[in-house]
């Protein structure tokens, strides 16, 4: 794996997160809220889970630390996960843009909070980040088609397909 290919992924998570975004801001407050079979319980549940693993993990990643999970009652709107996760997004890319290539074989070594020893890759850690996003991001997607509010297609071709638009657009 390399930094440009672990951040082209990124560019790609950003993407659809904030289609996704753009169509849970469309929801009511009671269909943020709602109990949903899949997930983490609600469309908010899913989102915030998703904001909590990147900034629980890029810390671990970049300072060794684990984080207390981000409570759920602390974003009561879609307009405050955004605004948060775009700060988060910001210290992701700038943990990103400290990095080299030769970085990325590191260690990342911790202790779960039941107590068991782990060690893993960096770039395992990273790549997590994008996988995990992926893998919920699906979830908030089927969620967000039964409130008839989809976000559009969010294939890894179609976000590739954009930016050769953009490109063409700037040429």
């Amino acid at each position: 794996m390399t930094l440009a290919s672990l951040k082209l992924l990124y560019d790609y998570s950003y993407w659809t997160r904030d289609r996704v975004l753009a169509m849970a801001a469309k929801v009511t407050p009671e269909q943020l809220g709602a109990p949903a079979d899949n997930g983490w319980g609600s469309l908010r549940g899913t989102l915030v889970h998703m904001l909590d693993a990147e900034y629980g993990w890029r810390m671990l990643c970049q300072q060794g630390v684990l984080t207390p999970d981000l409570e759920e009652a602390s974003f009561p709107t879609v307009q405050a996960i955004a605004e948060r996760w775009r700060a988060e997004e910001t210290a992701m890319r700038a943990y990103l843009a400290s990095l080299k290539d030769s970085d990325l074989t590191g260690t990342v070594s911790y202790t779960t909070p039941k107590g068991e020893p782990r060690s893993r890759t960096l770039w395992h850690c990273l790549f997590h980040i994008v996988n995990h996003s992926t893998h919920h991001r699906g979830q908030c997607v089927m969620m967000l088609r039964v409130l008839e509010h989809s976000p559009g297609d969010t294939d890894f071709t179609v976000f590739l397909n954009s930016l050769t638009a953009a490109s063409s657009i700037k040429a």
